[in-house]
């Protein structure tokens, strides 16, 4: 899906065939789900080869998730940009991961952490997971804390100005980066690209969905932080 992942599993019972299962269920949604595949069930849904009606459960699904961020932030997040195609792999990274997290439950794992990209789903912790300073790549702006959970970080600092303002149509700046801690990676990641695309305004929506804690750094490099955002060692104690 364009990005590295990585796992660690510290369950000495857990067998090489979880991993396996893992990256076997990475793989089918990288084929299915990608804009970039001519043969995907995304492309051939929107050169119209197949009705909505028709597509399988798990892209209804995504659809659906797609479509209720974007009634949430006022047309901000979109997967339906003019001048491009569809495009839900704001949606889809999050919610594939999330499912691979529940392939490792399910075969009797309890302490893991499965890294996308930069985004983590953690069991068993404490973890602890670095983000990513927007400006410097040789350093951390936070390290965050989690035991069962996941963080999703959007950003500029490494695709540039990809991520559109659906109202706008025009790149969203407002922000150097924004993390979102979440019981799931499914809502973290969605709500950090989301809260993204909406710009500094972004900060307090993303604050406001439940279960949700943010680490923000504005264009004018302000940190923004909720107080339950769960930052590691002596910064969380001092603060």
């Amino acid at each position: 899906m364009g990005f590295p992942v990585s796992l660690r599993v510290d369950d000495a019972h857990v067998g090489a065939e979880a991993a396996d299962a893992v990256f076997a269920w990475l793989r089918e949604v990288d084929a299915r789900f990608s804009p970039f595949r001519a043969d995907s069930e995304v492309r051939r849904l929107d050169r119209g080869e197949l009705a909505r009606g028709d597509v399988s459960a798990d892209l209804d699904e995504v659809l659906a998730l797609c479509e209720e961020y974007r009634l949430a932030t006022g047309g901000a997040f979109d997967v339906r940009l003019p001048g491009r195609g569809l495009d839900p792999c704001a949606v889809v990274k999050g919610w594939s991961v999330q499912r691979a997290a529940g392939l490792l439950r399910a075969a009797g794992a309890e302490r893991f952490v499965l890294n996308a990209g930069g985004d983590v789903v953690a069991s068993g912790g404490p973890w602890r997971v670095g983000v990513r300073h927007p400006e410097h790549a040789d350093k951390l702006c936070t390290v965050a804390e989690l035991t069962d959970g996941a963080i999703a970080t959007s950003a500029r600092y490494e695709r540039g100005d990809h991520i559109v303002d659906g109202r706008t149509g025009r790149p969203a700046t407002g922000l150097l980066s924004l993390s979102v801690v979440a019981s799931s990676l499914t809502v973290a990641d969605t709500v950090a690209t989301a809260a993204f695309a909406m710009g500094a305004e972004g900060v307090d929506w993303a604050a406001s969905r439940a279960g949700c804690e943010v680490f923000a750094v504005d264009a004018e490099r302000r940190v923004l932080r909720t107080p339950g955002f769960p930052v590691a060692g002596a910064e969380a104690r001092a603060a």
